[in-house]
């Protein structure tokens, strides 16, 4: 138990289009709380002195007062400079929410769930007792997030380039989950994997 406490925190991760939320939900149907970085990331955007950071650092995101997801997608995953610059404005967030929510919990004799991309690159790895990553051949991936978000296969591939490459994540995680089963099955493996916690 890293915390020295009764809480264990796993955290589910993987590239775009791997599977890592078709994982969380199966563990949320198993009736375990999951939190969704993503969906923090998503909130972050609805909030106004945040909106007004982003357009102020990169103000040709602007459409009448309001980001253009699409336009700010497009500039970081074609610039890392420019995506590093929007990760230095979203992390510091991610990090305090983060440490929140295991005060909140480590006294609690549960375990816990993480759903984030990033663990590995945000460092959260460390603070967690099991690492679960998401894999999927190449060609499966592609597919899924081309038909899921509406995008070319270039475009896949720029968004690609910009993420930790699956196969250090797989050799930076405890397990490895691969996707590309029946959900009947990956909920029996994430069963045993909880069982041995």
């Amino acid at each position: 138990m890293f915390w020295g406490k009764k809480m264990k925190l796993v955290a589910i991760t993987g590239s775009i289009g791997c599977g890592k939320t078709t994982l969380a939900g199966l563990v949320r149907e198993l009736g375990y709380v999951v939190y969704d970085v993503d969906g923090w990331t998503r909130a972050l955007y609805r909030k106004r002195d945040f909106i007004k950071l982003i357009l102020k650092s990169f103000p040709e995101v602007n459409e009448n007062g309001k980001v253009n997801k699409r336009k700010l997608r497009n500039l970081v995953f074609e610039n890392s400079n420019e995506l590093k610059r929007l990760e230095e404005l979203v992390h510091p967030f991610l990090i305090k929410r983060f440490f929140n929510i295991i005060h909140r919990n480590c006294r609690y004799d549960d375990i816990f769930f993480i759903d984030a991309a990033l663990i590995l690159e945000l460092g959260w790895d460390k603070y967690c007792d099991l690492v679960i990553v998401a894999d999927v051949d190449k060609e499966i991936q592609k597919q899924r997030v081309m038909k899921r978000d509406n995008i070319s296969a270039q475009d896949f591939e720029k968004i690609l380039a910009a993420q930790m490459d699956n196969k250090e994540k797989i050799l930076r995680s405890d397990v490895v989950i691969e996707t590309d089963k029946p959900l009947g099955v990956l909920k029996t493996e994430l069963l045993s994997i909880i069982d041995e916690l």
